[in-house]
């Protein structure tokens, strides 16, 4: 698999990564043997690099990725945190970043974080220094080789980016999310920032396996944060209305390339995007993951396959999401 460097870390990882939100089966039941399977199945294709949080599944994903890395040397592995309190400013001192990165290493069992970012904090903890300090403590003191932020919004990446310690931004990038490649992507480049995209698929929507008629599970957040919920209205479906979805999805669908799915489209798509360094797709089981790592080896997308995507994205997914994250 290509490989690409990630940002100020320095690590040189392959382009599609694994995001490990499923593995802690808060999408719905994951059992522990599925998912050291797409993680064994990830890996044997070329992936080695693996995002999670300690939020995800209450620590069940970091302590499985945890278990699974100590036999794959080459794996770099990601976590979050700042989402065990209430995300208000005063929550991100020094103190919750210790506890929580004690704990994130007791689940890794790790004595160094490869890469901590902060989970979508609130937007005035990107212009604190004291937050700053803080971390680089952490990286001092060798707790965590290197941190980022996951970012809800474009100015909270451009904000971050400014930050000299920043090493990567993880922000949702799809074909459903064109924002962040006006500004975003061209000031991370400039300042050697790596990009971590995520919701690549759209939550699902752009796997172009959903239609009008399906159901998700009660405790699957595409059941209970439709509209934000529980969480940032942004995330589930990258913040777009399904039926609308649905029929930007019919309007790609022509675009993919012979022998490819839907989902290894779209996952193409993001590593043609000048700036990012990893794709995180999630995968539920080998097949998904194995697909997924597949998009890698596909060719550059077409110029005119590039543009027209832009088309379907200007007219159905623009008026209704762009001015917003």
């Amino acid at each position: 698999m290509e490989q690409r460097v990630l940002g100020r870390t320095g690590r040189r990882v392959g382009v599609v990564g694994l995001g490990a939100w499923q593995l802690g089966a808060d999408w719905g039941d994951v059992s522990e043997a599925d998912a050291f399977a797409a993680l064994e199945a990830a890996a044997d294709a070329g992936v080695t690099f693996v995002d999670t949080a300690d939020v995800y599944g209450d620590g069940r994903s970091e302590r499985i990725v945890g278990q699974f890395a100590k036999g794959r040397p080459e794996l770099t592995v990601a976590t979050k945190m700042g989402r065990r309190l209430e995300q208000v400013p005063a929550n991100y001192v020094m103190a919750n970043f210790r506890a929580w990165n004690e704990r994130s290493r007791r689940n890794l069992g790790v004595d160094t974080v490869d890469l901590v970012q902060l989970h979508c904090p609130p937007t005035p903890v990107y212009s604190s220094d004291a937050v700053f300090d803080a971390l680089d403590t952490l990286v001092e003191e060798q707790k965590v080789a290197a941190y980022g932020v996951s970012v809800e919004t474009c100015e909270e990446a451009l904000t971050a980016i400014a930050r000299p310690g920043v090493a990567t931004v993880q922000i949702i990038l799809n074909a459903f999310r064109l924002k962040p490649l006006d500004r975003v992507l061209p000031a991370a480049r400039a300042a050697g920032v790596g990009v971590i995209a995520r919701v690549p698929l759209a939550s699902g929507l752009l796997s172009g396996r959903y239609d009008e008629h399906t159901v998700f599970a009660p405790d699957d957040h595409r059941s209970f944060n439709r509209h934000g919920e529980a969480f940032d209205v942004g995330e589930t479906f990258s913040g777009v209305d399904f039926a609308t979805g649905l029929e930007a999805v019919r309007g790609l669908a022509p675009l993919v390339p012979e022998g490819a799915t839907m989902a290894q489209f779209a996952l193409r798509w993001i590593l043609d995007q000048p700036g990012v360094s990893v794709v995180i797709p999630g995968a539920r089981n080998p097949a998904q993951a194995a697909a997924n790592a597949a998009a890698a080896a596909l060719p550059p997308l077409p110029q005119a396959t590039l543009a027209a995507v832009q088309a379907v994205y200007d007219e159905l997914i623009r008026p209704r999401v762009h001015d917003r994250w």
